[in-house]
This record gives C-alpha cells, sequence and structure tokens, in this order.
C-alpha cells in the first residue's frame, strides 16, 4: 500500500507546484500575445500582414493549448500509476517469473516505455494530421507516419536496451563504484551516438544526398574553408515529405561532421540567407558551443549517477509507494520521477545560457560574413513561414526560450550593421 508520509507530501507538492507553474506560463504568454496581436512589429514593417499576423496568434494558442492538455494528462496518468499501486504489482508479476534480475530490469522499463509510447500516439496523431495539417505545415502521410513510428520504436528498443542492460549489469556485479562505470558507458555511448547518427541512423528515416545546387555549394564550401573548417560534406534531406518546417543544422563528429540542409530552406531562401544561416551554425563551432554544452551533460551526469547510487537503496523511497522491499530497477524509475519536477525549476539556467551562445554566434556570423543583412532576411522569412510568435511574455522567454525573441534578435543584428 501507498505510505502517505512527509516525503510524499513534499514530493506532490513539488509536483503539483510545477505542473501549474508549466501550465501558468503557458497562460501568461498566449494572455500576452493576444494583447499584442493587432500590432506588427516595427522590424516586421512590411513583411506581414494583419492576416498573417492573426494566422501567426492562432498557430500559437493553439499549439500552446494542445501542449498544455498533453502536459496535464501525462502528468494526471504518472500520479495514477504511482498512488495506485501498478508499479509494485508489475514488479511482483516480473519476479514471479524468476528471471536475472538484468532480465527483469529490462522487461519493467520496456513495458513501461511502451505504454507510454502507446499513450502518446494519439496527441503525435492529432498533433500532425490536425493541428499541423490545419495550419498548412504538415505533409506527411498516415503510411509514413506508421512506418516512422515502428521505425523509432525498434531503433529505440535496440539502443535502450543495450544502454540499460550495460547500467543493470553494472548495478548488479559491480557493488561499490557502479555509479562511476556507468557514468563512463554512458559519456561513451553519448560520442558513440553522435558520431553514427549521420551516418547510420539518420539514413534510415529520410534520404541524404549532396547538394544540387552547385552555386550555393560552392559558397558553403568557401565560407567553411574562411573559418577555417572542414566537412565531410554539405547534404540536403528530404523533410519536406512530412512538414513544410525549415532548418540546416550541423551533424556528426570528427570523420561524420558535415552540413545538412531542408530541402523546405533551399525551396524558401536565397543563397545569400542559407550562407548566413551557415554563418550562424559556424559560430557555434568555433566559439566551442557543442563541446562546452557536452562537458556540461557529462559532468551533470556524473553527479546524477553518484546521487543514484546514494540514494538508490533509500528505504522510504519503496516503501512510500507500496514496494515492500528495495527494488533497484524500480529505484531507478522513481528517482526519475521524483527529479523532474524539481529540475523544472532550473529550467531557465539552461535557457540563458544557451540564448547567450546564440547571440556569440550571431556575432561570429557578422564578423565571418562582414553583413547582417541576408540573416534579417532569413530570420524574417523564417519566422513568416514557420508563424513564430513575434510577441512572447519576456518571463516565459526567461524561462523558456533557448533563442533570444525574433523581434529583439533582429533589432540586435540592425544594430550591429550599422
Amino acid at each position: 500500500m501507498i505510505e502517505f508520509n512527509l516525503f510524499l507530501y513534499v514530493f506532490l507538492v513539488v509536483f503539483i507546484i510545477s505542473a501549474i507553474s508549466g501550465w501558468g506560463l503557458t497562460q501568461i504568454n498566449v494572455s500576452h500575445l493576444r494583447r499584442h496581436s493587432d500590432r506588427v512589429p516595427d522590424v516586421f514593417a512590411g513583411e506581414i500582414d494583419g492576416a498573417t499576423l492573426s494566422k501567426m496568434t492562432d498557430y500559437t494558442a493553439t499549439t500552446s493549448r494542445f501542449g498544455s492538455f498533453e502536459s496535464i494528462f501525462t502528468d494526471i496518468v504518472l500520479l495514477v500509476v504511482l498512488l495506485s499501486g501498478v508499479l509494485p504489482w508489475l514488479v511482483s508479476v516480473i519476479q514471479s517469473l524468476d528471471l536475472h534480475f538484468i532480465f527483469s530490469g529490462l522487461i519493467f522499463f520496456g513495458i513501461l516505455s511502451l505504454l507510454n509510447m502507446l499513450l502518446g500516439i494519439p496527441f503525435s496523431l492529432y498533433g500532425t494530421f490536425v493541428i499541423e495539417k490545419k495550419f498548412g505545415f504538415s505533409t506527411i502521410t498516415l503510411k509514413l507516419w506508421i512506418m516512422d513510428f515502428l521505425k523509432g520504436l525498434a531503433i529505440s528498443a535496440v539502443l535502450m536496451g543495450i544502454l540499460l542492460g550495460a547500467f543493470l549489469a553494472l548495478l548488479y556485479y559491480v557493488k561499490n563504484f557502479w555509479w562511476l562505470w556507468v557514468w563512463l558507458v554512458f559519456a561513451s555511448f553519448q560520442l558513440l551516438m553522435l558520431w553514427l547518427y549521420p551516418i547510420v541512423i539518420a539514413p534510415i528515416f529520410n534520404k541524404y544526398e549532396p547538394v544540387k545546387n552547385e552555386e550555393l555549394k560552392e559558397a558553403l564550401i568557401a565560407l567553411m574553408a574562411k573559418a577555417g573548417l572542414k566537412t565531410k560534406g554539405i547534404y540536403q534531406v528530404d523533410e519536406g515529405k512530412r512538414s513544410k518546417h525549415s532548418n540546416a543544422y550541423f551533424t556528426g563528429l570528427g570523420s561524420t561532421k558535415r552540413i545538412v540542409l531542408y530541402d523546405t530552406l533551399l525551396v524558401s531562401h536565397t543563397n545569400d540567407e542559407i550562407v548566413s544561416i551557415l554563418a550562424h551554425e559556424i559560430g557555434h563551432w568555433k566559439k566551442k558551443h557543442i563541446i562546452k554544452q557536452l562537458l556540461f551533460m557529462e559532468a551533470a551526469s556524473l553527479v546524477i549517477f553518484y546521487l543514484i547510487y546514494r540514494l538508490l537503496e533509500w528505504p522510504i523511497l519503496y516503501s512510500t509507494f507500496g514496494f515492500e522491499q528495495i527494488i533497484p530497477y524500480a529505484g531507478l524509475l522513481l528517482l526519475g520521477v521524483i527529479a523532474e519536477p524539481v529540475t523544472f525549476f532550473l529550467t531557465p539556467l539552461g535557457s540563458m545560457a544557451i540564448r547567450r551562445f546564440e547571440r556569440e554566434a550571431d556575432d561570429y556570423s557578422f564578423r565571418l560574413t562582414g553583413t547582417t543583412k541576408p540573416m534579417i532576411s532569413a530570420l524574417k522569412r523564417l519566422a513568416k513561414d514557420n508563424l513564430a510568435n513575434l510577441h512572447p511574455h519576456p518571463f516565459y522567454v526567461w524561462f523558456y526560450y533557448s533563442h533570444p525573441p525574433l523581434t529583439e534578435r533582429i533589432k540586435r543584428l540592425e544594430a550591429m550593421e550599422k
């Protein structure tokens, strides 16, 4: 039975406060947007008309409401699972099979992961085929969506099975310093995935081919040479078969490093705009933002694994949620659930750091190309094409935004040009 003690009450208070805070931030943001929905920001004057601004407002409001509903539903399901005794019952069923600890843990997480994916299917379908279709973004067919889902399920099962299996094996066989070995495995796995992703995983979902626009290709190669960077290739990807949203990014590590451009970006933007977008991405590499984020993640994961080690055999963790004995693989799940509402309040720290990286990348792009005009043009086009929120609430920006708001960012770029 669930033990209603101080530990549980504290968890529930923090959980509910974090859930209400997330919902409240979304409502504040949408309300702020609607209050300013009749005013086109000065930097977008002549670029966006009233009808487009209204559509942008509706898109943000619709996706925000839907996201809030999904989040609330997920939180309710999680609380029901935690407080109904489902987890102890599931563990008892698995233990009755008399399997090895490692296989028991894999089955436990496998069942819960599968149920979580199944619960997410209606939201994914509605978001893709109703909301995104309504606003003219979704181009994916149901057949392709199903194929993507099945491929993703298979890849997740294999990769997470390998990683979790190694985790459970170390937890079982290495008694005192398993947390350090787990961290080494986790860090190595991350680096391996960064290296493998562009050449093994990504091609399972999309077709990658060298950029066909020779003029653009030469301009991008010249830009890379000017920045002192080498890459194994510049590719375009057929993302337009799923969505009209556009993007460009660096991917890979070492010998698999490459530039990828969405086919939708190639159609909707000029060569100069694409070059400016790439210059911004180069700025991230030259300023070592990717390495800094990776190092931070590795350091944070080391601390997290040590904390797990210290708390995993904490009796109250199990008795609170109905377990009669310590079950380490169940404890891993419980610690993850407890940590989530706590880490929610740390979100602004990460957001602020990444926004700083974005400004530094903009600065480098200006130094590399000598102008911000193409970047300004690209941002305005991206805002219009992707129906971005031009009036986000400042507090919402501070808490969540990984990029400076578009209006602020464009003003800064204009000042640099002057």
